[in-house]
């Protein structure tokens, strides 16, 4: 006589414990904005500072290996953070994937910032809002009036929804919680070194070249977004994916003119134009048909920036879920 099988409990499947975290992670951000306190991101950008001073040269080889040793040490952080939680099961997992979505995500910050900077220039009050401006790009405040520091404000949004969430959120969904602090480790240096400036110019091209091919798709895919949700803010998903075809190609990043040119065309204004950096001065292109922004239209921006970033986390949920995942699960 066959003895009877023993029933073996179910087992959820390791793709609903990504696209949990995922969505978790995203409502803490939502709810709390960033760490205030020992946030990682800022560890890693102190130890990226500290490994500056013995790896600088100016070479892009040394560029390389800089690039190469701080990303792939925090890539192998999150492949041992992954393995472990999967170990203990799904709970952990999803806790795991949780906490590093909330590290990595900095959309809330961001949105909450582009807001501040709106009060501030509708208050007159210029002080605060060149002072408030290196924390959204690096421009010089100083020669901007206050439409100019609305435009500056504008893109930035524009351009960090891409980076400070539907990227992070990507990576995610498409590699856990290695794909999360890799992709955050190549934005974060890029952000750091990846300048044309003189002393980064050849040590920061390969941060900047690599963060160009990790933003490929997640920069495509916050446009798509943006044109979906143009609605929000009064815009048309046509107007958006025209600016897009139109003009991204012309912009010197290949990714961020996606993301400028659909917000461009989802608001109904124009971005681009000439552009002072601390380095020096950018004729950049025009991006989008309408007029210049003015102070009104950055609480409009902010809006937009915050609906992408939502229906980021959906779409990355689902992304978690794909076919594929569960049928590997």
């Amino acid at each position: 006589m066959l003895r009877s099988a023993r029933r073996i409990p179910a087992r959820r499947p390791r793709s609903s414990a990504r696209a949990a975290g995922l969505l978790i992670g995203y409502a803490a951000d939502r709810a709390f904005g960033d760490p205030r306190r020992w946030h990682p991101v800022a560890g890693f950008g102190r130890a990226a500072t500290l490994l500056e001073q013995r790896t600088y040269a100016d070479s892009r080889l040394s560029g390389v290996a800089h690039t190469a040793v701080l990303v792939g040490a925090v890539t192998t952080v999150g492949v041992g953070v992954e393995r472990l939680s999967t170990r203990l099961g799904w709970a952990a997992e999803t806790a795991a994937t949780a906490a590093a979505t909330w590290t990595v995500l900095g959309g809330t910050s961001l949105a909450r910032t582009g807001r501040t900077m709106s009060r501030h220039l509708e208050a007159g009050d210029m002080t605060s809002a060149r002072a408030l401006l290196p924390s959204l790009c690096g421009r010089d405040p100083h020669v901007l009036d206050a439409d100019g520091l609305a435009r500056a404000s504008v893109e930035s949004v524009a351009e960090n929804t891409s980076d400070a969430t539907v990227g992070a959120l990507f990576w995610g969904a498409v590699a856990g919680v290695p794909g999360l602090l890799a992709y955050r480790a190549s934005n974060t240096l890029d952000a750091m070194i990846g300048y044309r400036s003189p002393r980064y110019a050849r040590f920061g091209w390969a941060a900047a070249r690599w963060d160009d091919i990790v933003n490929l798709a997640p920069a495509r895919v916050a446009g798509v977004l943006t044109a979906a949700v143009a609605p929000v803010v009064g815009g048309a998903p046509r107007a958006a994916l025209a600016a897009w075809r139109a003009d991204a190609a012309h912009h010197p990043s290949p990714n961020a003119g996606v993301a400028e040119a659909s917000a461009a065309g989802a608001l109904g204004v124009q971005l681009g134009g000439r552009t002072e950096y601390a380095h020096g001065v950018e004729s950049r292109p025009t991006l989008g048909s309408g007029p210049a922004p003015v102070v009104a239209d950055l609480e409009r921006a902010a809006r937009l920036s915050t609906a992408v970033q939502t229906a980021s986390a959906l779409t990355a949920a689902a992304l978690a879920l794909g076919p594929r995942r569960l049928r590997g699960a």
